[in-house]
């Protein structure tokens, strides 16, 4: 598989002119504000996996609009015996995938952090299981995710995701088990994008960890990338000739490369440059972008695997580096 984005020295200096609406700010805060006024109402039961080192609970949450969301927290089986709070971390998944069984995405509680890991809603009937609704209807729109209600921001489905992935940042800082300052945020391809969500609008995490993200340069992406996801927005505008400007427009509000913008926790990227899921060039216009201190893994021979197991080493290590530093003196 050849690279057939842009060179890699081109590439640590591409900063697309990325649209940013006027009214941008006030419409998060609004939508936050409104998001704020519903409890959250954390519900945890503890659930069998069959694993000794780490006990797993299926947490629910309200997110955008009341709406329950499913989540697994995986916590170290040690931390039941002990009163410290623990590091946590919290993991959103790739596009259509969910939470999976209660055995699966344990790397993080292994490692001695509180974990959890969030269902996106409506999705987790591709690859992995997830059993979050999204019972919010749309206009007309193309198989998939990304153009539902895409011609209107309030009713577009990312700012649901966006919300709910916010308030289970909010909900995980709650538990008594957690420490509340020392809470990472990751995930890998739409993870990572939604990772980079919440690295800009909730309360300042202590690191974010986008893996390849997705939702990036919307742009850019819809113009290089051969096939699906961003395919899904290339066929609508084949069919609505007419509405271009309304579709950019609408996800200029949700592109993680702009939200970048207004993230300043310290962030550690991947990006692989034979990706053609999320081309390399519009991860690094989030990287580049990216308000806070900010390091990247390049995989020069990687398509949207990324790094995996290799990544998930350097992610554990930089990540219990910071660990330290954050901790109490």
């Amino acid at each position: 598989m050849p690279h057939t984005d842009l060179p890699l020295e081109e590439l640590r200096n591409y900063l697309p002119p990325l649209h940013v609406p006027e009214d941008f700010d006030a419409f998060w805060q609004d939508t936050l504000a409104e998001a704020g006024h519903q409890d959250l109402d954390a519900s945890v039961t503890r659930r069998t996996s069959n694993l000794v080192t780490v006990e797993t609970f299926d947490f629910s949450f309200r997110g955008w609009g009341g709406h329950t969301v499913n989540a697994w927290l995986h916590l170290p089986a040690t931390a039941l015996r002990d009163d410290t709070p623990l590091p946590a971390v919290l993991q959103f998944q790739g596009y259509n995938g969910g939470r999976g069984l209660p055995h699966e995405y344990v790397f993080w509680a292994s490692a001695g952090y509180a974990t959890l890991v969030v269902d996106t809603r409506g999705q987790g009937s591709g690859w992995a299981v997830g059993n979050t609704a999204d019972p919010v209807g749309s206009a007309p729109s193309q198989p998939g995710h990304l153009t539902r209600g895409i011609e209107d921001p309030a009713n577009y489905y990312y700012r649901r995701v966006y919300v709910d992935a916010v308030r289970a940042f909010e909900v995980l800082r709650e538990q008594p088990i957690v420490d509340r300052d020392r809470v990472a945020v990751t995930g890998g391809s739409q993870g990572g994008g939604i990772s980079l969500a919440v690295a800009a609008l909730a309360k300042t995490p202590m690191a974010v960890m986008p893996d390849v993200p997705f939702l990036c340069d919307f742009r850019r992406a819809t113009r290089i990338a051969p096939g699906d996801p961003y395919g899904e927005i290339v066929r609508y505008l084949k069919a609505h000739r007419d509405r271009t400007a309304r579709v950019f427009g609408t996800l200029s509000y949700f592109d993680a490369a702009v939200l970048a913008r207004k993230a300043t926790s310290p962030a550690l990227f991947s990006v692989a440059l034979m990706d053609q899921t999320c081309p390399p060039s519009t991860v690094f216009a989030a990287f580049n972008s990216y308000a806070g201190p900010k390091e990247i893994v390049v995989y020069e021979y990687n398509d949207h695997e990324g790094g995996q197991a290799f990544q998930q080493t350097r992610q554990a290590e930089w990540l219990a580096r910071l660990r330290e530093r954050a901790m109490p003196s």
